[in-house]
């Protein structure tokens, strides 16, 4: 994500969202809420596509060992192509979480550990100046906690990088006296006591897997995790199976204007590596932000992150996969800039999110941390998460919204961000294990998707003489009603938060329910 975009005016609300929906429900029943069909989240999500008037759209969800994919609009507005599964976007930041896996490779093979001092394996000092003594570790650098941050001369050294020949060495970024360097690219504070992300962190991740592998990032990447992953995108444009399915990324400047890959089917002349030592550069690959993938092939990586490695057996331990999910920041109010409220907690390479009201992805729904990393560049916008609580995961993409992004009004995310989270959490509600029914007789529970703490209960045909008993998670008995009839409102929006368990007594039979409010 670009840390220059500014995401300040916000405001929170509650919103009334269809929650927690199961598919079996619609079967013989009146209760009108939202289908798990495909055909009915593509509506949804269609809404949401033209309600923004975004140029293109791809969505994947996964959902308790199934994934679907959506496409909407174009990636190539003059040529008028269409956006579907190959469509390969520059995804932005997310490309920090492949980039990690790439660096984590490394370590699983034994050659570095993450405490290690960074300029013992590139040849030459990188310290902070404010604070000579605190080595840069690896560690800090996957967490952002490294002090290097993007100071005035980081935008500078992208274009010495991408026009001068010879190629600049990162020396001449990050060490006092270097053509580019400036004395903001270091914060006042010690390395690793405060959080702030970087892009240049991931800069020179890059160019240190080079210096370990000895291979070029982006020959790496492709080789020890892209394809390992079954993922045809790449680091380097020109590796790409067919230019033809990149999207071009737009803004609105007067109408469409295309910012970047807008090729028009001409493959661009390779990068100019003539003399290019590994280990000097990294950032001529773009680590921090130039992959392209497909809505699909993201899904990939969340997966493997996801399962613990078991969607791809042998890319990397289960041990390390471990500790790059595990926490290793987190925002105490004063320990780093959170980034308008959006990063709370970090862990190697990987955002977790859903822990404050404002970096939410399912808004109130108990879902728990979602892990995975936002990102945004030259108009476009992207998402990637997973829940592996539940079992659940998420990609959203888009290449232009016409009107410009809106600021949240639930989040620090975009609106459009927003409207696609909660269509896919109330899609994920659907086959999540929060609704219940009773197989045996047919009782069944699902919330009023127009009022949230409101549940629907079906009655099977021929029931009457219905008791109900509401018991919260202490075991006390907080309702009790009786009632006849095809169907029963059991509202809960006056009590606590949490699980509860409906005993339901009748002429068939007593059946046990759960409510998850």
């Amino acid at each position: 994500m670009d840390p220059n975009s500014k995401r300040i005016e916000w405001r929170y609300r509650t919103t009334q969202l269809s929650l927690r929906m199961k598919n079996l429900l619609l079967l013989a029943s009146s209760i009108c809420i939202a289908s798990f069909s495909k055909g009915q989240l593509t509506a949804q999500l269609q809404s949401v596509f033209e309600e923004h008037d975004l140029m293109g759209m791809s969505v994947w969800v996964h959902c308790q060992g199934h994934s679907t994919e959506y496409h909407f609009g174009l990636r190539d507005f003059t040529r008028e192509l269409p956006m579907n599964e190959d469509s390969k976007y520059r995804i932005a930041s997310i490309s920090k979480t492949i980039t990690s896996l790439g660096l984590m490779k490394l370590y699983d093979q034994g050659l570095f550990e993450l405490d290690d001092d960074i300029s013992d394996y590139m040849g030459y000092q990188i310290i902070n100046p404010n604070h000579p003594s605190t080595p840069v570790t690896f560690r800090m650098l996957l967490s952002h906690t490294s002090s290097l941050q993007d100071g005035t001369g980081y935008n500078g050294f992208i274009s010495a990088t991408f026009s001068q020949n010879p190629i600049p060495n990162i020396s001449q970024l990050l060490v006092p006296g270097g053509t580019n360097y400036t004395a903001n690219m270091w914060r006042l504070e010690n390395p690793g006591s405060h959080f702030a992300y970087s892009n240049a962190n991931y800069a020179l991740i890059g160019t240190l897997i080079e210096q370990i592998s000895g291979e070029r990032f982006d020959l790496f990447m492709q080789e020890e995790i892209l394809t390992p992953l079954g993922i045809t995108g790449s680091f380097n444009v020109t590796l790409l199976p067919d230019i033809n399915d990149v999207a071009v990324i737009y803004r609105n400047q007067g109408g469409w204007n295309p910012q970047v890959d807008n090729y028009q089917g001409l493959m661009p002349n390779p990068i100019n590596t003539t003399g290019y030592q590994p280990g000097t550069n990294g950032l001529l690959f773009g680590p921090q932000g130039s992959l392209r993938a497909s809505a699909g092939e993201l899904g990939k990586v969340m997966l493997f992150y996801m399962t613990n490695g078991q969607s791809a057996p042998g890319l990397l331990s289960s041990e390390t996969l471990d500790l790059m999910r595990s926490m290793q920041w987190s925002y105490n109010g004063s320990n780093g800039d959170n980034y308008y409220g959006l990063f709370n907690r970090w862990g190697l390479g990987l955002h977790h999110a859903n822990t404050v009201a404002d970096d939410q992805i399912c808004l109130n729904q108990g879902w728990g941390t979602f892990i995975g990393h936002p990102g945004e560049a030259y108009g476009l916008v992207s998402d990637a998460y997973f829940n592996e609580e539940n079992e659940v995961a998420l990609v959203f993409m888009h290449n232009g919204i016409f009107g410009g992004h809106q600021n949240g009004v639930q989040s620090i995310y975009y609106t459009v961000e927003e409207d696609v989270f909660n269509t896919i959490c109330a899609h994920w509600a659907v086959c999540s294990n929060n609704i219940f029914e009773d197989a045996r007789l047919g009782f069944a529970i699902a919330p009023q998707p127009s009022n949230p703490g409101e549940f629907i209960i079906r009655i099977p045909n021929g029931v009457d003489s219905i008791r109900l008993d509401v018991i919260n998670s202490g075991g006390q008995t907080v309702a009790q009603e009786r009632f006849t009839g095809s169907e029963y409102s059991l509202n809960l929006t006056s009590m606590a938060n949490g699980v509860y368990v409906i005993n339901i007594s009748s002429s068939i039979g007593t059946a046990t329910l759960k409510a998850v409010k």
